[in-house]
């Protein structure tokens, strides 16, 4: 058989869930027809599983929007059945090179040699039975690939999962298999509503086969300098006579660069006019290529939906649809974020958003600019980790890794990258005062860059700069974190608590009880310095993963402490990026009436479990919705506050809510049998790990004595031990994939 011209046809099946009600009237959008815009599966939840998988199909309908619609990209069986596979070689997507070794061909397609297995040589029942599909799904932490196993989507039985069919996609046209009869029986059976084709010719010769009162043509729009088949020109060029698409289509499909481009340095560059001009047209606008782990712009600071609502919910205009991997993500943005910019955080009932070193997900960390941008973003709270330096100044900052080096200095580190166990760097400054240290932003890896472009911007705070920042800015409080008190006061002849104390009453923060106070410190003979101010809040840091919580420890905690900061994963235990259970932790401390607050979160997707779809949203609403902690302290304010400002919070919500993980879950579908050895249970909370010696006097240290700088020696308690592995384990993802083959 010889294949004379490649289609591509996409299937857009509605799915409803009867759990769901339509979408509340009072929201107002850019998009043509003045509706809620439209969340595209591609190929359903593929961002998570097998494209076109039933399991894909089945979470997407179940996470999403009601008027979500699925994506299948249509291609026919030799015996004419329609499956759902993204790629016209079957290769690239399934296992089939290995079933039928011999099957490879070449086939012209639109011109071009392609090499590989084709749909249009195998049956029906040979792909069926034999063959399975694997996922082009990139693991999270470890450039790999893996596969899933599973059997393929067959278009016609999925009639009576999905109530309509919403657009389509063919693949092949040849002497033999004619994807338009194909199509044009789809629609007489099923009520087509959308039918798309990057090929200009095919669609004219639909024109009069379709309803058009019932059925729009789209027209798929790929890359600028591919070429068109049925004109010979370039799509970025067809683009300019949109008049001359209106002819023939009621819609584009483009990729989301052609609305919003993505310079070189990977910052947002102007958007196009390119809705605006179709919008006038009346031609709608589809945009694709959305997917949450992938690096797109900085402007999004790693949180995905900052790029759909980029796309929808600017002041100039609105796509109406967005083509995506991750429908529950883009369903979160459209049905929850949208349009709730003035939407001010409720005052009761929610967790408090505390920063880490301000917004220093997006400056360098402890700057003013970082706090202010976390003010800006509506962080509870804003934090000072006090450091001191030689001549007795304290400031904020928490690591080594925040500070650009100049070589006038000598400096001593004690931070992480010295000393494992957390502890903050001391700086003993020599001359060049006129040269300030330089801000560096931190981040998580250097493939993940965190705002490149502001790496060294703002300037460093003193703690009296902190606070009176705070109190011109009118914050619900402040966290100050005091860290290595017992070495500052033995080793260096630094007075640490005496000196937070004085700049607090300096500011008057001891004498007012409108703004919050926090003192946290890992050390409970710090936080016994600040019993004297009843108003003072104080939070005992617990720098180690904890499984448990005894009520012996508790009660210990209890007579230092309000509150307590914990690990992510001392509230959800995770074993190989897969959540394994939601531990007792937090509701033993609320039991005794101590806060727990929870740290460090992040929105890079690679610091995310499985379970939360790359998306930090969940993250936040397993931890808020789910474990119901108190406060959570972020890296990314926006985000948290993003999150608790939604009206989809509510679980009465009639539209969309955005639900927590359940922990286990994704890693239960495994068999027991050939799950991987089960991690080390993490340890309880020990009384030895909770009480510390008593704070030593301050040296009293002259300049021809003071000792050069040495590593301090950890005086609190013994650290627990880390049982938690945060690796990948490609056996289990394996493990995982082979058991949803025998449920797809």
């Amino acid at each position: 058989m010889m294949i004379r011209c490649l289609l591509f046809i996409s299937l857009l099946i509605h799915s409803t869930s009867g759990q769901k009600s339509p979408e509340t009237p009072s929201k107002k959008w850019l998009t043509l027809n003045g509706e809620r815009p439209l969340v595209i599966a591609r190929g359903g939840f593929s961002g998570l599983f097998p494209e076109s998988s039933s399991f894909a199909n089945q979470m997407a309908q179940a996470l999403s929007l009601p008027d979500m619609v699925a994506f299948c990209n249509l291609q026919l069986t030799k015996d004419g059945i329609g499956i759902c596979l993204s790629d016209i070689r079957l290769d690239s997507s399934t296992n089939i090179a290995l079933v039928y070794p011999n099957g490879q061909k070449t086939y012209d397609v639109n011109g071009k040699k392609v090499n590989g297995w084709f749909s249009v040589d195998y049956t029906i029942d040979q792909l069926f039975n034999n063959v399975s599909c694997k996922s082009q799904t990139l693991c999270i932490a470890a450039i790999s690939w893996y596969d899933i196993a599973c059997r393929f989507l067959q278009l016609q039985p999925w009639t009576q999962v999905f109530k309509e069919l919403e657009a389509l996609k063919a693949r092949f046209i040849s002497s033999q298999l004619s994807a338009a009869s194909y199509v044009q029986k789809a629609m007489r059976l099923m009520g087509v509503h959308y039918l798309s084709s990057p090929e200009i010719g095919f669609l004219k010769s639909m024109n009069g086969k379709v309803n058009a009162a019932r059925t729009k043509l789209i027209f798929q729009v790929l890359s600028a300098d591919e070429i068109e088949p049925s004109t010979k020109k370039k799509y970025g060029s067809l683009l300019q006579d949109l008049a001359s698409i209106k002819s023939f289509a009621s819609g584009i499909l483009v990729p989301k660069e052609y609305i919003w481009p993505v310079q070189a340095n990977k910052y947002l560059g102007a958007s196009t006019s390119l809705v605006s001009d179709a919008h006038k047209q009346r031609l709608e606008v589809f945009a694709s290529g959305f997917a949450n782990d992938v690096v797109t712009s900085y402007n999004y600071s790693y949180d995905p939906t900052n790029e759909y609502l980029q796309f929808v919910d600017n002041s100039d205009f609105s796509v109406d649809g967005v083509l995506t991997d991750f429908s529950p993500t883009a369903s979160e943005a459209i049905g929850c974020f949208a349009n709730n910019k003035n939407v001010t955080k409720p005052t009761k009932g929610k967790p408090l958003i505390i920063s880490k070193n301000g917004a220093s997900g997006i400056y360098p960390a402890c700057t003013d600019l970082a706090y202010q941008q976390a003010v800006d973003d509506g962080a509870d709270i804003i934090d000072c980790s006090v450091q001191m330096s030689k001549d007795g100044v304290a400031f904020c900052s928490d690591t080594a890794d925040s500070w650009e080096i100049p070589l006038q200095y000598y400096f001593h580190f004690s931070g992480p990258r010295v000393q494992p166990k957390g502890w903050s760097l001391f700086i003993r400054l020599h001359g060049g005062k006129n040269k300030p240290l330089k801000p560096q932003i931190a981040s998580v890896s250097q493939d993940f860059q965190r705002n490149p472009a502001y790496k060294n911007a703002g300037k460093f705070t003193t703690l009296s700069e902190f606070l009176e920042l705070a109190k011109a800015k009118a914050v619900s409080g402040v966290l100050i974190n005091i860290q290595n008190a017992a070495y500052l006061a033995s080793k260096q002849g630094l007075d640490i608590v005496g000196v937070v104390s004085t700049a607090l009453s300096n500011a008057t923060f001891d004498k007012q009880s409108t703004q919050h106070v926090l003192i946290q410190s890992d050390d409970t003979s710090v936080l016994s310095k600040f019993t004297n101010v009843p108003t003072y809040k104080r939070v005992l840091l617990l720098d180690e993963k904890i499984g448990d919580a005894p009520k012996q420890p508790v009660q210990e905690i209890k007579k230092f402490a309000h509150a307590v900061a914990i690990t992510r994963t001392s509230v959800v235990d995770i074993d190989n990026y897969f959540t394994t259970a939601l531990t007792n932790v937090v509701g033993e401390f609320q039991k005794a009436n101590i806060s727990v607050y929870v740290y460090v979160l992040r929105n890079e997707f690679i610091t995310l479990a499985f379970d939360y779809y790359s998306d930090p949203i969940v993250e936040i609403a397993t931890l808020v919705g789910g474990a119901r902690v108190d406060g959570i302290i972020t890296e990314f304010p926006g985000t948290a506050s993003k999150y608790m400002r939604s009206p989809c919070t509510n679980s009465d919500n009639p539209d969309y809510n955005i639900l927590p993980a359940q922990a286990g879950s994704l890693l239960s579908l495994v068999p027991p049998e050939v799950q991987p050895p089960a991690a080390t249970p993490l340890p309880p909370l020990q009384v030895s790990d909770v009480v510390d010696p008593p704070l030593p006097a301050v040296a009293k240290l002259t300049t021809a004595t003071s000792p050069s700088p040495t590593e301090p020696q950890d005086q609190r308690s013994s650290a627990l031990a880390n049982a938690a592995n945060v690796g990948l384990s490609l056996v289990s993802v394996m493990v995982l994939s082979f058991l949803l083959s025998m449920g797809c």
